[in-house]
């Protein structure tokens, strides 16, 4: 029997709800506020309070000069911020954020580097591609067409990545395999295109020529996805979406070239005001 003109077709899937609850997964994130047991802090620039692991966090070095520390590892309290990179920028030149930070570390006397945005954006990027060589050494990725073909259709791909410069017709592809194997077909369902090329994807597994990645463990995935959705929207990267994931949320770690300086810029960092 047809279907009404405006009644959308239903979809005939082995695991309905399943499916669906994968399709919702897969769509961008709606900001939301963090649990009232979870960690949540303010950012300085709009006194919302969000997931501290939504936010960017910010300290002064023994110098008084602001530095990233994205890692959240450096001593004392900082400063938070959870604003993409326009609008820190926006905010630098105008000189609203110089009077947030002076009122979050009470300190008049601040530093604030010219390129903050840009040291922010290399730690995010560098954190995420630590994450994935991390992953790539624990033995839960795989990468190669066929090989990511193969564990797509059988199921046990729970996270889909595809280079920056990936060609749409081995997306097209993997994504369908994704699809077949997570019993979602007739869905949009797919991988993650993130914003780091073929070259730099394969620096960082210690592998050739890696175009597209699979990850196979879900506590995995929900690493490098988590790691990946906050450098996205930070630099706006394909609208900030959440990796949609099979089975779980992701994350990334490994074998990127170190001695940036957002890197040396984390050293020697001293307590602030909380």
């Amino acid at each position: 029997m047809r279907n009404p003109p405006n009644e959308r077709p239903k979809l005939k899937l082995k695991h309905p709800a399943a499916a669906e609850a994968r399709v919702q997964a897969a769509l961008p994130p709606k900001p939301v506020k963090a649990d009232k047991d979870g960690p949540e802090r303010k950012c300085v620039l709009t006194g919302t309070k969000i997931d501290r692991a939504d936010l960017i966090r910010l300290v002064l070095s023994p110098g008084n000069e602001v530095l990233p520390d994205v890692r959240a590892k450096a001593p004392g309290r900082g400063a938070w911020i959870g604003v993409d990179k326009g609008a820190l920028s926006a905010a630098l030149v105008g000189g609203k954020l110089r009077g947030a930070l002076g009122r979050a570390f009470r300190q008049r006397d601040l530093t604030i580097p010219a390129d903050l945005a840009e040291q922010i954006e290399t730690q995010l990027e560098r954190a995420a591609l630590d994450r994935l060589g991390l992953e790539a050494r624990a033995g839960t990725l795989v990468t190669g067409g066929e090989r990511i073909d193969a564990a797509a259709r059988s199921g046990k791909v729970a996270l889909l990545l595809h280079a920056a410069d990936a060609g749409e017709d081995g997306n097209r592809k993997l994504d369908q395999a994704l699809r077949v194997g997570s019993d979602a077909e007739g869905t949009d369902l797919k991988g993650l295109v993130i914003a780091a090329p073929r070259t730099i994807l394969s620096s960082a597994l210690g592998r050739e020529n890696v175009v597209h990645v699979a990850v196979t463990d879900p506590g995995a995935a929900k690493r490098v996805g988590d790691m990946l959705s906050r450098w996205h929207r930070f630099i706006g990267f394909g609208s900030g979406e959440r990796p949609c994931e099979t089975r779980s949320q992701g994350s990334i770690a490994a074998a990127a070239p170190s001695g940036t300086a957002a890197d040396a810029a984390n050293e020697g960092l001293t307590t602030v005001h909380e």
